[in-house]
């Protein structure tokens, strides 16, 4: 497959230095904090099983970070391995956002020439692949992982496992939080919490809004993104709403609750009492616009991934100092947030070339010589998939002050139990995903907030849900 906008490309060619070799690399990196002297050698029993390996290639495709720096540190990590086992490895970055990376890289599988391993999004990604039949049972390696490292993180249990079986490996857990900006809220008198219901953090960003000063509290979109995928999802699933069953296999959106949620939403982008706290142009924002603006420090909330937190303290911006950052907000729904986080995973295709070859870098990739470098390029947003990896370095655990919010995060006792039933995460299921994919709930709220009446864009939303469903071989 040629590069397209969605795709680049880096090869690396290892040097077949061996154990010696390589930690002569690693050697003249000294006690920089650099990427380079940060991945230390391939551990001797992996060293050993790649024997067979060496000479042959294999390729990767990775999930694209927002952080530039870390995606250098994982080229970094790679080429470790490759150099250290003689091999080549190429990896290739994928924009994940774009709405048909499920389709390219199926036909890719299909067509026989995929990348031998990948890393993407488990909660996003995964049931999808499984069920279009793209994924090799790759239970041996996470039962080693386990006995070495202990648990992986609680939700990917759910993602990456169906039918007893995993096929994906957790490589990194990735924090999702919420952000304020605790300055501007000391000014206006309001003392930051742990947990906010959504009715009193939309009250705050509107107090502390000032267009005069380039103030606007509410940082969040509901054009086609990502985020705001991820805000319409979390909110209504805590008024009570879901896009499916506990089971992940029936459409359930229809609903009072969905109904309320979206009604509540939609108020926010459309009653003028609120107009003083929305962005200019937050009615086109793409993916990396709120974090395009929370950096320029216009911005007095905004909920992501920790990639806007990592980019503010690794670039010296001064709104990390001024960050308070908390779990998410509690609906009519809900007694504590439904916030579960994500996890990377890697799969190994079906037909794969080096099969053997990609399981042991996922086993290197998931180790803590191997993840640090790129964690420390992305703090909050890489962190360890594994409950002995967070101990095994420092820097996890003593690296930043938010990171113990995210590994209480990843490791937190699942499900989430909402007080009508629902039960998070539910199932995984390739409706779900592929309903989030094709950016349903943005167009529903964008059809509300053009004046469509909530209760009507709810219906028109569950049809459309109802459609994908059997599309992904879930009938309704």
């Amino acid at each position: 497959m040629g590069d397209s906008p969605l795709w680049s490309r880096r090869g690396f060619l290892g040097l077949s230095v061996g154990v010696a070799g390589a930690a002569g690399l690693a050697a003249c990196g000294g006690t920089s904090d650099s990427p380079a002297a940060v991945a230390p050698d391939v551990p001797k029993e992996l060293l050993d099983a790649a024997a067979a390996a060496k000479g042959t290639s294999m390729g990767l495709l990775s999930q694209k970070l927002y952080s530039t720096a870390a995606n250098d540190a994982l080229d970094n990590s790679i080429k470790k391995f490759a150099d250290a086992t003689g091999t080549k490895i190429e990896n290739s970055l994928v924009q994940a956002d774009a709405g048909d990376v499920v389709a390219k890289i199926d036909a890719e599988v299909k067509g026989g020439v995929a990348r031998d391993l990948a890393f993407m999004t488990d909660s996003r990604f995964i049931a999808q692949f499984h069920a279009l039949g793209d994924l090799e049972d790759v239970t041996d390696v996470v039962t080693a992982l386990t006995a070495k490292y202990g648990e992986p993180c609680a939700e990917a249990k759910n993602f990456c496992v169906f039918d007893g079986k995993w096929y994906a490996i957790p490589y990194h857990f990735i924090g999702i939080g919420s952000f304020l900006r605790k300055d501007w809220m000391q000014e206006k008198g309001i003392t930051p919490k742990d947990t906010y219901s959504w009715e009193e953090l939309r009250d705050v960003c509107l107090a502390i809004s000032d267009p005069g000063k380039r103030r606007f509290g509410w940082g969040m979109t509901v054009n086609r993104s990502g985020d705001g995928n991820g805000l319409i999802e979390a909110l209504i699933n805590s008024y009570g709403g879901a896009i499916a069953d506990n089971a992940g296999k029936k459409v359930t959106f229809d609903s009072p609750e969905t109904v309320q949620a979206v009604t509540f939403l939609g108020d926010i982008y459309t009653n003028p009492k609120y107009k003083p706290m929305l962005p200019p142009g937050v009615a086109s924002w793409t993916d990396t616009t709120n974090n395009e603006n929370w950096l320029a420090g216009v911005l007095g909330y905004t909920r992501n991934s920790f990639s806007v937190y990592a980019d503010s303290k690794t670039k010296k911006n001064p709104v990390y100092e001024k960050t308070h950052v908390f779990s998410d907000c509690i609906g009519p729904a809900t007694d504590k947030p439904l916030l579960l986080g994500q996890s990377q995973g890697f799969v190994v295709f079906k037909g794969a070339k080096n099969p053997a070859l990609a399981k042991l870098l996922a086993q290197y990739l998931v180790s803590a010589p191997a993840l640090v470098g790129v964690s420390k390029e992305a703090p909050g947003l890489v962190m360890p998939a594994w409950e002995k990896v967070w101990d095994a370095d420092p820097y996890f655990t003593s690296g930043d002050a938010a990171f113990p919010i995210v590994r209480k995060l990843s490791q937190q006792p699942l499900p989430l139990s909402t007080k009508n039933g629902l039960d998070f995460p539910q199932k995984a299921s390739a409706g779900q995903q592929a309903v989030v994919a094709a950016y349903v709930l943005t167009d529903m709220m964008q059809q509300v907030v053009q004046g469509t009446a909530p209760a009507q864009a709810v219906t028109a939303a569950h049809a459309k849900m109802v459609q994908i469903f059997s599309q992904q071989g879930l009938p309704q």
